[in-house]
């Protein structure tokens, strides 16, 4: 009996989000024992797993067709191409096309369908109506980037930023509201920029202030990695006036050093970020923060690195995404004098120590306050799941007299633990 595609994701929630897409079109065209990788180009490190994977994949199954795409694949296609494990490459726009893959045969068809991504000018809001056992679902409400961050190779592979109309996006909303999820994650690659190409210009602030007042049935909303300068007032006023919005902030801050981030070219002050950070938590003082941060940046000096630990501690961060830097070719970073990989990894080792420590605290701090969480696995004997700020929590599920089944909502009571989960208890 033939199986279903099977896809593999690497990388972000954006592309969590388009396997989903994938996986809905590779069903509906009747694609079997097909592997689809969703590939990302964040690092050289990155597309490094990607290739290793695929060909452990090939080893253990033969016989499947293995595709390739996402932005390692959208970046630089002939490196996939010359592998034999691989079947067929797919660009960044075309694996959300349908006709990719409905009524085609991998023997008929042409084996590398890559096209400029800089030729996009518009993003088609995909619907998604089951996400397999996830507990939330992603709506893709922005692609692309319009910045150059001297670092990065994504705008290579998203191309320019474009945006999904609001009316799309609160349509899907309602829709996944209505087939029962709770909690709603906005992603794309650079959602601040959210709205810049649309007619009316809507900005990321108005349209959750849009999809607040517009879905009340929706019981959480997320919004993922954000640029903290490029915050307006109604994104300002939907995080410290609702709390649907949850209390849980990722920031795309890569540095604690303002020669660093000049180097990065990014558009923000280390003196902004503390200030934005500062602001929320006076007004909405449960908000819990994370952020992207790249130790070992070309000519970062341990006085500069020094910045990153301590704006760890002036911004209260506590989710740390930690990059020990990796050159990408192409990009202006990959030809700064750079920082030895033992001092980077070195770094990184520091920060992500740091990144615990605070983890640490706030568990401490959250010892005996209730939460609610919502729960991604219901098995026989544990529960598990996020809380509003994002502490991952387990239960002990004999203590539970009800049936839970993913999805579901539980209001417990935090015990700290010292462990990597808080445990929780069923709140009275």
């Amino acid at each position: 009996m033939m199986g279903k595609p099977e896809i593999v994701t690497f990388g972000c929630r954006l592309n969590t989000y388009e396997s989903e897409v994938i996986r809905s079109h590779a069903e509906a065209a009747g694609l079997s024992d097909v592997i689809i990788v969703n590939t990302c180009a964040v690092t050289a490190e990155a597309t490094r797993q990607a290739r290793q994977n695929i060909r452990r994949m090939k080893r253990e199954k033969p016989q499947a067709d293995i595709i390739v795409t996402g932005c390692a694949a959208q970046v630089n296609p002939s490196e996939f191409a010359a592998m034999d494990e691989v079947s067929r490459i797919l660009g960044n726009t075309e694996k959300l096309h349908a006709q990719s893959y409905r009524g085609l045969t991998l023997e008929r068809t042409k084996r590398v369908q890559v096209n400029d991504i800089f030729s996009v000018n518009e993003t088609a809001g995909h619907m998604i109506k089951g996400f397999g056992e996830r507990a939330r679902a992603f709506v893709q409400i922005q692609n692309g980037c319009n910045h150059r961050c001297t670092f990065c190779i994504i705008p290579y592979g998203r191309g320019n930023s474009r945006s999904v109309g609001v009316g799309e996006v609160i349509n899907q909303i309602k829709t996944l509201v209505g087939e029962g999820y709770h909690e709603v994650v906005l992603t794309g690659v650079d959602i601040t920029s959210y709205g810049e190409d649309l007619p009316s210009q809507p900005s990321l602030g108005q349209l959750v202030q849009k999809i607040l007042s517009l879905v009340p049935d929706l019981k959480r909303l997320r919004i993922s990695s954000i640029d903290s300068i490029e915050v307006d007032e109604p994104l300002y006023d939907a995080i410290i006036g609702d709390t649907r919005l949850m209390p849980h902030l990722h920031l795309s801050l890569q540095s604690g050093s303002n020669m660093i981030l000049k180097r990065m070219k990014r558009r923000h002050l280390r003196e902004q970020a503390i200030e934005f950070c500062q602001r929320i938590k006076s007004a909405r003082p449960d908000t819990v923060f994370g952020a992207d941060i790249i130790a070992g940046f070309p000519t970062e000096t341990e006085d500069m690195f020094l910045d990153s630990l301590s704006l760890v501690k002036n911004c209260d961060l506590t989710w740390l995404h930690v990059f020990p830097y990796s050159a990408r070719g192409g990009t202006p970073a990959a030809k700064m004098p750079q920082v030895e990989k033992a001092i980077r990894k070195e770094r990184a080792a520091r920060l992500r120590l740091l990144g615990e420590t605070q983890i640490q605290k706030l568990y401490a701090a959250s010892d005996g306050k209730q939460a609610n969480i919502v729960v991604e696995r219901a098995g026989a004997d544990v529960i598990t799941g996020h809380s509003e700020q994002f502490i991952p929590v387990k239960i002990d599920s004999m203590h539970i007299e009800k049936s839970v089944k993913a999805g579901d909502i539980l209001t417990i009571t935090l015990n700290n633990t010292g462990s990597a989960l808080m445990n929780g208890s069923i709140s009275a």
